[in-house]
Order: C-alpha cells, then structure tokens, then sequence
C-alpha cells in the first residue's frame, strides 16, 4: 500500500514534470488507450470474457466519468501545482461517501463521519486561501482539481451502486479506460493539447503511467481490496496527498503557502474520519 500511494502521488508529478514536452491530455490518452490493451490483453490471457451485453450503459457513464476526472485533472495542471492537484483531487472519498450515504442505507454516514466532512470542506475553504494568494489562475486550478474529485467520486458510486459492482475488476477497470482513451484524444485536438516532444523524459514518464499507474498499480489495488480490509486501505491511502505534497515541493520546487498547509492538515484527518470509519470502529470496540 505504501508503494501504491508512492506510484499515485508520482503520477502528477510526472504529468507536471513533462507537460512541456507533451500535453497532460494527451499524455493521459495515450496511457489510458496503451493500459486498456493491456488489460484487454491479461482478461484473454486469464479467459475473462469482455461483457458486451451486459451493463453497458453504466459502462459508458463510468467511462465518462472517468474522462472527464482526467480532462479536469489535466486542465488543472495548466495553472495550479501537482501539490495542489493531488490534495484537492483525492477529495473524492469524501463526494464518495456523500454519493452513497444518499443511494445505499447501508452506506448511512455516523455521526464521526460528519464531522469529518466538516473538517475536509473547512480544510478545502482554507487551502483555497493559498491559491487566492497565488492569483486568479491558480484559484481557477484548484477548483479544476476540486471538480476532478467530485467526478472521482461519482465514479465510485456508480461502479458501487449498480451492475458493475458484479463484474471483474478488469472489466470495470477496462471500462474506464476505454472512456478516457476515446473521449480525451478528440478533447486533446480540440483543446489544442496535442504538443509532443518525445523527449526521454517524456518517454519514460508515459511509459511509467501507462504500465505502472494506469495498469499494474490498479491491479494490484484490487488484489489489496481481496485480501484485506478495506476500510484499513482506505486509512492508509491518505498517505498519497502527503506524498504529492512532499514530492511536489522536492523534485519540482513547488512553492507551499501557510494557508494551503493548513487547509491540508485539515482535509487528511477528514478524509481518514470518513473513509476509515470502519477500522476506527473497530480499534475503539477493541479498547472498549
């Protein structure tokens, strides 16, 4: 899991790292077309049949959804810091719980988990302080991000919500891959993020995101999600903002504010309140 949270936290900054040598759009549509292939490819190997008339249409909303998670989350790039991007976007737990706190009874939020999603939105208010400082373009940056995990959320509760919480995780991760790929190579031309110097930094970084990131690090979450809790993997995947952060300030020289550290020490511990519930029911019952 620490590996993990290393790999997703390294994934924005390798995207802010080559945005120069090539388009954040279009670099998450080559990776998203190149990891589909090879998930497409390991479903053959495995003898998983690719279920075309099954949920479809909730495979589409996912996919587009996951699109438009990285349109937002590229976008954002363009004026605000990885260490901004990576707080801001892994917010979606938070939209998450909201979403199905609303769909699913047996997903009601405790009282514990109010408070921590008071804490996060207090935390989101002041870290926006950071940015307002920063200017117009940064603020305009953050809410990118922001709405980047509000789309990351609402893909969590469709996949929870409907038929495709039934199918193979590479169906699902396949699904969404797929939305991204189609969807963002014509936003890229559209956009006019096409720009591709194929530096080997550049090289290098797409073929981190694309077997690393997009492929093998989404595997091997939901191998995680099979063997162990997941409300304990949730608790320690908080670790991947504290990453970004700490990554984006060493290796890109990103500038952090007062107020955007203070924002985030607040959003951590909501984060850990809403998604982590579960185990921290379960360490207070055992101290009880």
């Amino acid at each position: 899991m620490l590996l993990l949270c290393l790999t997703w936290s390294m994934q924005q900054i390798a995207l802010k790292a080559t945005a120069h040598d090539i388009a954040p759009m279009l670099q998450i549509a080559l990776r998203s077309a190149g990891a589909a292939l090879l998930v497409a490819a390991l479903m053959r190997v495995r003898g998983q049949r690719l279920d075309i008339a099954g949920p479809w249409r909730q495979g589409l909303l996912v996919g587009a959804l996951f699109a438009g998670e990285f349109l937002l989350v590229s976008e954002s790039l363009r004026f605000t810091s990885a260490a901004h991007l990576v707080v801001f976007l892994y917010t979606a737990p938070v939209f998450a719980a909201l979403g199905l706190h609303w769909k699913l009874p047996a997903e009601r939020l405790a009282a514990i988990q109010w408070v921590g999603i008071a804490l996060a939105f207090c935390g989101i208010a002041v870290a926006f302080l950071g940015g307002a400082h920063l200017g117009t373009s940064s603020l305009h940056g953050d809410v990118l991000a922001l709405l980047g995990g509000m789309a990351w959320g609402a893909t969590t509760v469709v996949v929870r919500t409907t038929r495709l919480s039934a199918l193979p995780a590479a169906q699902t991760l396949l699904y969404q891959l797929l939305g991204a790929s189609v969807l963002l190579l014509p936003a890229s031309l559209v956009l006019g993020q096409t720009s591709f110097h194929p530096s080997p930094l550049a090289i290098a970084a797409l073929v981190f995101q694309t077997v690393i990131v997009s492929f093998a690090s989404f595997l091997a979450w939901f191998w995680l999600l099979r063997h162990y809790l997941a409300s304990r993997l949730g608790v320690l995947s908080f670790m991947t903002p504290v990453f970004g952060v700490v990554l984006g300030a060493w290796l890109l020289q990103e500038a952090l504010r007062p107020e955007f550290l203070l924002g985030s020490l607040l959003i951590l511990p909501g984060i850990i309140l809403v998604s982590g519930y579960g185990w921290l029911q379960q360490r207070l019952t055992r101290l009880s």
